[in-house]
Formats: C-alpha cells, structure tokens, sequence
C-alpha cells in the first residue's frame, strides 16, 4: 500500500488501531546517484550533509526524532524507553511502550518488521536479515515486548519490502542455519536449477513462519521485492553501493 507522509512517498501495511508506520522508499531525498535520492544511512558511503537533510525531512513525518539503530545483523533488541541510551544502540531491534516514541530501523534487501499488539500498547520495530532471522531477532523482539507489556494479547506484524524469492540465491550455509533451529523451515528453500549447493530463500516467508511459530496471529506481507523494483527501492544485493530506507513506527494519535 502507497502513501505519502509529510510530503514523502511511503509503503505501509494495514491501519491499526493506536499504531502508525510505515516503510520509506528511495524517492522524496536530495541525494545523488547512486544514493539517490532519499538514502538515510550514515555509513552508506554518502555525503554526511546530504543524509543529514534526508533525516530532517523524516523527521517532519513522524511526531519525534527516531532512535536510530548501528545495525550489526544481530539479534539483540534494546528498549527504547530506557534513559542514557547511547545515540545509536548497536542493536538490529527496539521495543517501546512509551506513546510518540519513534522506532526506526534502516532496510535495503534485509526485511523490516514492525510487531504490536491489537490494542497498542507495545511495539516492536526489528531489522531481519538472514543471519538475524536465523538468530531469533524476531522471537526475542516479542519476548522483550511480552516483558513490557505482560497483559497483551493479539499479536499482529508487518513485514515490509525486502529482498524476494526470486532474487535471494544462498548457499548451503544459509539453509543449514535455519535448518538446525526447524527442519520445516526448508520448505523456504528452492534448489536453484543448475548450480548445485546454490538455493533460492523465501526470507519474507521464513519471517512469516517464524512470527507465527512465536506465537503472532496476524502477519502481512508486503511482498514487495527490492531487487525488483529499482525505481521504487534501495538494493544492495542489485547495486553494490546504494542507499538506505528506512521503518519508522510509534504509538499513539497519527
């Protein structure tokens, strides 16, 4: 679904109830090739001032300035509602409960996910790769919002565009990491035809498998494929140097 937020062109999900996000896409920025045009990421190799004009017209979209992550596809989630963070938490996850409190988390192949409960009263906003993915991002995202917020119920998530199916060719690694946490998960997995040991990854759905495992009821996906759509997204398994977009979410009134 397209939109556009202060101006920006935006992809989100389903509205829900005390919940706003949505994923930004390469367009709406000032940069130039090839992080044009709306490149968020400040080690992406762009120009400082540049990016730093990208996030100000972030910022006029969402109600306060967003905890931005150092992401290390990793699995460890920090709460956004804890004093002294550091400026950028070395973290692929946050949680918060707090309203106006902005989630961020930066994308350009790997998945974004956004994670709430059905009255939303937590959140949860997850950077999911491969290496994260198979690393429990994604569960331990949920546990850290379960211990915040112990009476919610009625999970539902969002995954946002990332890499797709057709596009996402692993090795044997990949598909024995996933293998060892669930054999089910090899069902993700096709054999590319004549390129032995290589597979295609279905990470949306192994995203989706793994949400509902954990025990999150109502998962969308936007099964929009980076790679793909290069007028509309950021790739860095397509162009090598690129930019970043970026999943911003909150609590509370639009």
């Amino acid at each position: 679904m397209e939109r556009v937020a202060a101006g920006l062109p935006v992809v989100t999900g389903p509205q829900w109830a005390g919940v706003n996000y949505f994923c930004t896409t390469r367009a709406g920025g000032v940069g130039v090739a090839p992080h044009d045009t709306l490149n968020l990421g400040r080690r992406a190799g762009d120009d400082p001032d540049t990016v730093a004009e990208n996030r100000r017209r972030v910022r006029a979209a969402v109600p306060a300035e967003p905890l931005w992550l150092r992401q290390v596809h990793g699995s460890e989630v920090v709460d956004a509602d804890q004093a002294g963070l550091p400026e950028e938490p070395a973290v692929d996850a946050s949680v918060t409960a707090r309203p106006g409190r902005v989630l961020a988390v930066m994308v350009a192949d790997c998945l974004p996910v956004v994670i709430a409960d059905a009255k939303g009263t937590v959140l949860g906003a997850a950077h999911a790769g491969w290496r994260g993915l198979s690393g429990g991002v994604l569960e331990h995202t949920l546990a850290a919002m379960r211990a915040k917020a112990p009476q919610a119920a009625a999970w539902r998530a969002w995954v946002g565009p990332g890499i797709g199916p057709e596009a996402f060719e692993v090795g044997q690694d990949v598909r024995d990491a996933f293998e060892a946490d669930d054999p089910a998960a090899l069902h993700y997995f096709v054999e590319r035809p004549g390129k032995p040991g290589k597979w295609l990854a279905d990470l949306a759905g192994l995203a989706d498998f793994r949400l509902r495992r954990a025990g999150v009821q109502e998962v969308s996906l936007s099964r929009m494929c980076t790679v793909a759509e290069a007028d509309r997204f950021f790739s860095y398994r397509r162009d090598g140097e690129t930019g970043r977009m970026a999943l911003l979410a909150w609590l509370g009134p639009a």
